[in-house]
């Protein structure tokens, strides 16, 4: 039995393949019909399709494995059967299929980069809001309304919603997508909710505007990283009370001034301007408190103190559950997923992984896009878990902890920033 040197691998015959092994194809993605190049055999379709493939030898992993590979043929023995002949490509049900995830692959990367340019075109319009606000109030109360009511009409369909994760600094206008972060999940929570249409588009234009005050107080204490001073805290604090203020030039709704006023509060008194608790916040401000929070525990100003998109929940969940309205937090959690955007996750296969999407209906099967150095970076395996149901995800890990060629290649994001899409065909509806 031989051994790989770079891997410490060893390496069986074909013929000594069988169940319970984990093996790793030594081939190009495309040149296999297997959704991961490394897999545990489960079936003997699957060992004869692996000894059509061609190959004189096929490495395996002993620590991964269930199983030893069979004994190797000795000198004398009579030779073993050959695998019968492969079936060409264009008959072979196994490469159809390989066919078929290469196409939903390409969906897929075409669906992220219709959600970047749309995500582009949203943080152009918030910075022309934040640049225009003093000086053509009407005109941006305009363009707001009309940026929410396109995001409400592609959301509030007949259809599931997917949150997509996007790469960092898309256009370098990263500034403005916390807004825009708020904006789309409290619409997205607002819909889950079971929300009316003219209530989810309020809570986007709320949310939109919730942090119009900071526009008030200098830029340094705004994205300030190290700890403020007690007189620079109270002052940031007052961009509630600004915001409100420019909110009312501007004619918004009484709706959109609660939010910004309240956005900052706790069900349970513990927030701020004025301690105002459940009964006193009405449900649009419920919701922006909560997500938020959220997006300010994954997009800090200092990257360094970021937690990841699951600790975030865990720690709302679990330690904070009583500073939020109870069924917003149950939703919030059940449409972001166990594993939110941005997550890195371990397969049951042992595949590094890094969730870009998660489909409302459907959170425990997020899309993930997989660490494997044979397949160049660009053109990365992207597996939909709600199709693969052979692969689920049994750990999460922080960034850090990758290897350096793992973090260069999945590119774990500085800054969490989220867009959506809507399929349709309802699952389980």
């Amino acid at each position: 039995m031989s051994t790989d040197t770079a891997t410490n691998d060893p390496y069986v015959l074909p013929e000594q393949l069988c169940i319970g092994l984990y093996v790793h194809l030594d081939l190009s993605w495309t040149e296999h019909p297997f959704t991961f190049s490394s897999f545990k055999i489960k079936s003997l379709d699957q060992i004869a399709t692996i000894q059509g493939l061609g190959l004189k030898r096929v490495r395996y992993a002993p620590g991964k494995s269930d199983s030893k590979p069979l004994a190797a043929p000795k000198p004398g023995d009579a030779p073993a059967a050959p695998p019968p002949p492969p079936l060409p490509r264009d008959e072979d049900p196994a490469f159809h299929a390989k066919r078929a995830r290469m196409q939903r692959l390409g969906e897929q990367r075409a669906k992220a980069a219709a959600c970047e340019k749309e995500l582009l075109s949203a943080a152009k319009t918030i910075k022309s809001i934040n640049q225009n606000v003093f000086s053509r109030p009407e005109e941006v109360k305009e363009a707001a309304g009309t940026l929410i009511k396109s995001i409400a009409d592609s959301m509030l369909v007949d259809a599931d919603v997917s949150i997509q994760l996007m790469a960092d600094k898309v256009g370098g206008e990263e500034v403005y997508y916390h807004s825009l972060n708020v904006s789309l999940l409290s619409m997205m929570l607002a819909k889950e909710l079971k929300a009316p249409a003219p209530v989810v588009q309020m809570v986007g234009m709320g949310a939109l505007f919730h942090d119009i005050g900071e526009l008030e107080i200098p830029d340094r204490i705004v994205r300030k990283q190290e700890a403020r001073t007690k007189a620079e805290t109270a002052l940031l604090q007052m961009h509630c009370e600004y915001g409100v203020n420019i909110a009312r030039k501007m004619n918004l709704p009484n709706e959109v001034l609660q939010v910004i006023a309240q956005h900052h509060e706790k069900v349970d008194g513990s927030g701020y301007p004025s301690g105002a608790t459940a009964a006193q916040m009405s449900l649009l401000t419920r919701i922006v408190s909560l997500v938020n929070a959220y997006d300010e525990m994954c997009n800090p100003p200092n990257a360094a103190k970021a937690m990841t998109p699951h600790e975030a929940l865990s720690m709302m969940f679990a330690q904070q559950r009583n500073q939020y309205d109870q069924l917003a937090m149950s939703t919030f959690v059940r449409c972001m997923g166990v594993y939110p955007p941005g997550t890195i996750v371990v397969l049951s296969n042992g595949a590094t992984a890094m969730v870009v999407s998660v489909n409302t209906s459907k959170p425990l099967r997020p899309v993930v896009l997989v660490y494997d150095p044979s397949v160049p970076k660009e053109e990365a395996i992207v597996v939909d878990l709600e199709v693969e149901q052979d692969v689920s995800i049994t750990k999460t890990m922080r960034p850090q902890q990758l290897s350096s060629d793992a973090y260069a290649y999945l590119s774990p994001r500085k800054r969490m920033t989220y867009y959506f899409d809507t399929e349709s065909g309802k699952v389980g509806s």
